[in-house]
């Protein structure tokens, strides 16, 4: 069960609640990374499909999963993007609070997971009295044809 999986991989506070998982990639400066996206009542956050080979202090090589946990109220922005040769090609930007951006990409359902992440965000502002910047943009070839910005 995903819910489990969520528990086993990522330390869950009192009362939070998954309320969707995505199978999507992490863009990477190696390129994309294969895993699922949970999206939970108090945080995102990225496991990848396949463990990856890392050096440990002792010089070993170990196997570890990339894990990527950011807590709602560390999360500034919530950008979507497109490519404009491509329409198909929807992207979603997370950037936090201390300016650190992931991009997830390939979403089975790119509308339905952005939705969950977009009221995810919401709610915890609301907690918080806070403001959501949420751009949409087009990009092409990683350059900003188009910029709306709105306040959520």
């Amino acid at each position: 069960e995903v819910e489990k999986i969520f528990e086993q991989l990522f330390s869950v506070r009192e009362g939070e609640k998954l309320l969707k998982a995505c199978q999507c990639y992490l863009s990477s400066t190696a390129g994309p990374i294969a895993g699922l996206l949970f999206i939970s009542s108090q945080k995102v956050a990225f496991c990848s499909d396949r463990a990856t080979k890392i050096a440990s202090p002792n010089g070993e090589l170990v196997r570890v999963h990339y894990k990527v946990p950011t807590p709602l109220e560390k999360i500034k922005g919530l950008n979507e993007s497109e490519n404009m040769e491509k329409p198909s090609q929807k992207y979603m930007e997370i950037v936090t609070v201390d300016d650190f951006e992931f991009c997830f990409m390939g979403f089975l359902n790119y509308r339905k997971g952005f939705k969950y992440l977009q009221q995810a965000i919401i709610s915890k502002r609301l907690l918080y009295d806070d403001e959501l910047q949420v751009t949409f943009y087009v990009a092409h070839k990683r350059r900003i044809m188009g910029q709306n910005s709105y306040i959520v």
